[in-house]
């Protein structure tokens, strides 16, 4: 089973490699033509507003009119940057005060962020932002080539998950396959690589500082929401 896993996640969730503006996922692919982006490249809002099979993962107030969404690799050293230089005042400032609805969609590059990516998703929504944080913070102890389950399980555990959840998740194939739907989403609206950022619409790949955050919230109100 773990061989047929690491072919899983090797073959749909990518391999990719670093670069200045931030990890870049080897399986990219041009954004289709059609009702999912508009004639100057940017997605329909409704289209990017649309929940992914397994629901979103939400912070901040659900009927705030500014969206912010981060597509996110938990083994992506820009993503730790991110989250350790900017996150925190991002949070306390506009998430905590409800000016914003802060949205977390999945795009795992390398086979170890796929199964990390997959046993995250299997946290109870309480724990979901935690594990997602022990992840990223902690990244250097379960990132490898090699999928190290025991590794991976160490920081599940540290949410109260017990390995037989865990194994169980690991099993699940509906989930891989709903992770694959919204990776390969993500591409459609030309994500290719981690963190890329979706600010009211307007896409940037790297690591936004607030003040560029609170510049492209000011810009121009978020439309067709629903």
């Amino acid at each position: 089973m773990l061989l047929n896993r690491r072919k899983f996640i090797g073959g749909t969730l990518a391999v990719g490699a670093g670069s200045l503006a931030g990890c870049a996922s080897s399986g990219t692919r041009q954004p289709p033509p059609g009702a999912l982006l508009a004639a100057d490249g940017t997605p329909v809002m409704a289209e990017l507003m649309k929940p992914g099979p397994l629901g979103e993962k939400m912070l901040g107030s659900p009927t705030a009119s500014d969206v912010v969404i981060e597509y996110v690799s938990l083994s992506c050293p820009f993503c730790y940057k991110f989250h350790i230089e900017v996150y925190p005042r991002f949070k306390k400032e506009l998430i905590d005060t409800g000016k914003i609805r802060f949205i977390v969609r999945e795009f795992p590059i390398g086979r170890a962020a796929g199964t990390a990516a997959i046993i995250n998703r299997c946290a109870p929504d309480k724990d979901y932002f935690d594990l997602l944080d022990k992840y990223i913070v902690q990244r250097t102890k379960w990132v490898s080539q090699e999928v190290r389950l025991d590794a991976i399980y160490k920081v599940a555990a540290q949410t109260g998950m017990t390995r037989q959840a865990f194994d169980a998740c690991l099993a699940d194939k509906e989930l891989e396959k709903s992770l694959k739907e919204i990776k390969q989403r993500a591409r459609d609206f030309g994500v290719s690589g981690t963190p890329t950022f979706f600010v009211n619409g307007k896409k940037y790949r790297g690591v936004l500082t607030l003040d560029q955050i609170k510049a492209m919230l000011a810009e121009q109100p978020v439309q067709q929401t629903t």
